[in-house]
């Protein structure tokens, strides 16, 4: 499998000639998802979903499709019938011939007075890679790259030291990361990769690894 980092929480995954693109969201590029025989997107918030991004891959490959949440899938869904699936925690799916579990319900809390919106991660081919949206979801099983989110108005860094230890991953990859200055991504990189118990890695945008 390879993974391509794109802006912010965008990742696209290859394997078999086919791709599997994650939340090419606002803070992504333009062209973060096209050409993907699948899309995932975790939640509505318009860094991690852009309507018009997922229209063009659509109306591009009348083979490709849309996996989401209802919130999503809800204001695409009638032009594309039959393409765009809504998911939640506990189902199973196959897209673009990677195996998908999707794991979470609720987006991180952001402050006490600001709603919760749904949201959902997605451990892909068994624990190969997870991705949890913003949420700092545990799936509950092995999980060889995590994708992290590093910084958010959601979290703090204890926080997301926590969550490495607590996935247990082999590897986790920044993501989440849009807000992230250059001058600080060596505290974030000193720090999580000292406590989190996990080999810490970051990918600038293009940037690719195999998994």
């Amino acid at each position: 499998m390879k993974l391509t980092k794109k802006s912010h929480s965008c990742v696209r995954l290859e394997k078999d000639g086919r791709v599997l693109v994650v939340d090419p969201g606002g803070f992504s590029e333009e062209d973060a998802a096209v050409g993907a025989d699948a899309v995932l997107v975790t939640h509505e918030h318009p860094d991690h979903f852009d309507e018009g991004r997922l229209r063009v891959v659509l109306e591009a490959d009348p083979g490709a499709a849309v996996w989401t949440l209802k919130s999503v899938a809800d204001r695409i869904s009638a032009a594309f019938p039959g393409r765009v699936h809504t998911v939640g925690h506990g189902d199973t799916f196959t897209a673009a011939g990677f195996d998908v579990e999707v794991h979470g319900e609720l987006h991180a809390v952001i402050h006490p007075d600001i709603p919760r919106v749904t949201n959902v991660g997605y451990l892909v081919d068994g624990g190969k890679l997870f991705h949890p949206g913003d949420a700092l979801t545990v799936p509950g099983r092995p999980v060889e790259t995590l994708m992290l989110p590093v910084m958010a108005p959601w979290n703090k860094i204890s926080e997301v030291i926590d969550y490495v230890r607590e996935v247990k991953p082999l590897r986790a990859y920044d993501i989440h990361d849009a807000l992230l200055t250059d001058l600080a991504r060596p505290i974030y990189d000193r720090q999580i990769g000292a406590l989190g118990g996990a080999e810490h890695l970051r990918l600038a945008p293009g940037g690719a690894a195999e998994l």
